[in-house]
């Protein structure tokens, strides 16, 4: 660790580290705690636990399963309900795991990491429980007809797991097996077959990965008739080479590895990240392919093209249901569904769904012809859309305004960033707001995760209602423009999504919404680290910031688990000419004590396996060492997420917007 002071805070677990934590966490709550941090408090758990919250649903067989918390049920509980009783408003759900009652029963922090039933059997299903909501699990058979766990059944110890059902009595799994097993990120590198009634330890190897992949992944697809297994080897974040399983023999697709692939019944889909050439045949970028898939495996047919990057639309997303491929695109960060129908491919928009609002897939049923949409806005609540695949779809449930948003206008804004890319953002604003105000800020630009408008509750209720302006920015590194909005800001060029969050953030003082000392800014994980470029290289931009789970340390993060999976969207600091480029952004290494830094509040949980908390703990010793302004705070368990239940997160949101609240109304019109 060299010349770092603060390594020792690495130490997740260390005595003196969470000394350290503990009196931070004293502080910041000294600090922070008061009348209206408590009614914040109390409203922001009033919006998650809102028993008129839309219970998102997932099919199988004749039942809707949802997995629910709430105040009473603050673990949770997976439950399940039909069709018919789900249209109620009033739905009898009954319940087949009672997460706080196992917890108490066993006497463990359970976190649920969700389900799955094995079908087309029904009969058994995969359950994953963390301790404090980290993304180590322990994975237990679960038997639906006795509502028990299988004591001798196909349960694995605490580990990052990959397990899926090859038929009723066998499971394809990568897990810990021991030495070698893993790759250097921390994941599974080996896929055994493992049958039922042997141990663990005779499962038969099927496939190896190399230890400098991310790692090894199964799938299996158990359509009647179409049943096959995938064996994915993803190299990094955005390369995996794709091989069928069949009859003991590994076949491999002959697809890009940075493309995204399904395969479902007799037909594939692969959806192009960079152009693809075969044979005359150029494929461009962006484009969408449908092709039969024995065919293709046979070398018999040419992959046909249902959709061509153009116009502004970008593919998004998709999924084949039933017997259509539904598919969601982009244009100008608004979505477009289309369904399109074997034989001509045709997209054809999708009947029923709404115009200007944000729409997702929120379910579908591989084995039916049924489809789940989910659609909001930013003053608009969610809406549930129900239907064949096909269309019409229409409401099956709706969410009543957590928050009052008559006075709300939604505009979408383009500025231009320092190399004259034109990027977009959203404004939330008062109709009636007469000059500048208080407004936050939130960014992300990261791994081609677009970041769409919605219905953000608590952000509402919380900043919103307190007159609050609010504003996304849609920066570059994320996938609102498709692969290329994302690949142009990869490694040396990772300064240019720093510099198109500072446009925004500059565009919105030029116009009058607000002025540099009433603009607060937000992000989490590689928003995070955003956050740290913002306050160490463009510190007078902003009056607040706010860091979460965040990425810091630059130079340490492919070390610290499981951050060597990150290298291709970073660079690797291990390299010179890399780390020549990282180390000039790197937020640790470039803390000045001679610059005016906004105040920032840091926070991270003790249980992050995804981000090491040792990022936030050392960049706040080493922004105090400096004399900056620093709040830190640090939950004991939530994981990523933050959060392992609804109360534990309405303590953060009420934290965060204090923070706001105090460094930025003072600044505000009297």
């Amino acid at each position: 660790m060299g010349d770092d002071p603060y390594s020792w805070l690495e130490a997740i677990d260390g005595e003196q580290s969470l000394d350290w934590v503990e009196r931070h966490n004293v502080a910041t709550l000294a600090r922070l705690s008061g009348e209206r941090f408590e009614q914040m408090r109390a409203e922001g758990l009033d919006v998650l636990d809102a028993d008129t919250n839309i219970p998102g649903v997932a099919r199988t067989g004749e039942y809707l399963y949802n997995f629910w918390r709430d105040g009473g049920q603050p673990r949770g509980v997976w439950r399940r309900t039909t069709l018919e009783e789900y249209r109620k408003d009033s739905p009898v759900w009954d319940v087949v795991i009672d997460v706080d009652a196992l917890a108490a029963a066993e006497d463990e922090n359970w976190v649920f990491g969700g389900a799955g039933i094995i079908q087309p059997w029904n009969k058994r299903a995969i359950v994953w429980l963390s301790r404090g909501g980290g993304d180590a699990s322990v994975v237990r058979e679960f038997d639906m007809t006795t509502r028990q766990f299988v004591a001798d059944g196909f349960n694995l110890p605490e580990a990052k797991h990959d397990i899926d059902f090859e038929d009723e009595d066998t499971v394809l799994v990568g897990t810990d097996f021991g030495d070698g097993s893993l790759t250097e990120a921390g994941y599974p590198r080996l896929i055994k077959r493992w049958r039922r009634g042997t141990p663990l330890e005779d499962a038969e190897t099927v496939f190896s990965g190399s230890a400098s992949d991310l790692m090894v992944s199964v799938a299996c697809a158990l359509q009647p008739g179409f049943e096959r297994t995938f064996i994915y080897r993803i190299v990094d974040n955005y390369n995996k080479v794709t091989f069928e399983l069949r009859d003991g023999e590994l076949i491999r697709l002959d697809i890009p590895t940075d493309s995204k692939f399904a395969a479902h019944r007799e037909w594939m889909m692969i959806a192009l990240v960079s152009d693809w050439v075969r044979g005359d045949t150029t494929f461009e970028a962006g484009s969408v392919l449908i092709a039969d898939y024995e065919q293709f495996v046979a070398g018999t047919v040419e992959p046909h093209v249902v959709f061509e990057p153009g116009g502004g639309d970008f593919f998004a997303a998709g999924a084949f249901t039933g017997d259509r491929f539904l598919s969601i695109k982009l244009r100008d960060v608004a979505t477009v569904v289309e369904v399109l129908t074997p034989g001509s491919w045709q997209a054809e928009p999708l009947p029923g769904v709404p115009d200007n609002a944000t729409v997702g897939l929120a379910g579908y049923d591989v084995f039916g012809d049924e489809i789940f949409l989910s659609t909001s806005g930013f003053d608009t609540p969610p809406r549930l859309l129900h239907g064949p695949s096909a269309g019409p779809v229409r409401e099956i449930k709706s969410s009543p305004a957590l928050f009052d948003a008559d006075d709300l206008v939604v505009t979408q804004r383009f500025t231009s960033s320092a190399d004259g890319t034109r990027v977009p953002y959203f404004l939330v604003a008062h109709r009636d707001s007469i000059g500048c105000g208080p407004t936050l800020l939130l960014g992300y630009g990261a791994f081609r995760v677009p970041r769409l408008p919605g219905y953000f509750g608590v952000l509402g209720r919380l900043w919103l209602a307190r007159g609050g302006t609010f504003a996304l920015a849609n920066i570059r590194g994320g996938g609102e423009y498709g692969p290329a909005w994302h690949e142009q800001v990869l490694r040396a060029n990772r300064h240019k999504v720093a510099e198109d969050f500072a446009a925004v953030a500059r565009d919105l003082v030029a116009e009058g919404v607000t002025t540099a000392p009433q603009l607060g800014a937000l992000g989490g994980s590689a928003g995070g680290l955003l956050m740290g470029i913002m306050l160490t290289q463009y510190p007078e931009l902003f009056g607040a910031l706010v860091c979460q789970q965040p990425l810091l340390d630059m130079r340490r993060f492919h070390l610290l688990p499981p951050g060597a999976a990150w290298t291709t969207e970073f660079g690797n600091p291990d390299e010179p000419a890399d780390w020549e480029f990282i180390k000039a952004y790197s937020p640790y290494h470039n803390i000045s004590a001679e610059r005016h830094y906004p105040p920032v509040l840091i926070t991270t949980s003790t249980r992050d396996d995804r981000v090491h908390p040792g990022h936030a703990r050392k960049m706040a010793a080493a922004l105090e060492a400096a004399d900056h302004q620093v709040l830190f705070y640090e939950k004991k368990e939530g994981g990523h997420a933050g959060a392992s239940n609804n109360a534990q997160a309405a303590i953060t949101d009420a934290l965060v917007y204090e923070f706001l609240l105090q460094t930025l109304l003072q600044y505000a019109p009297r």
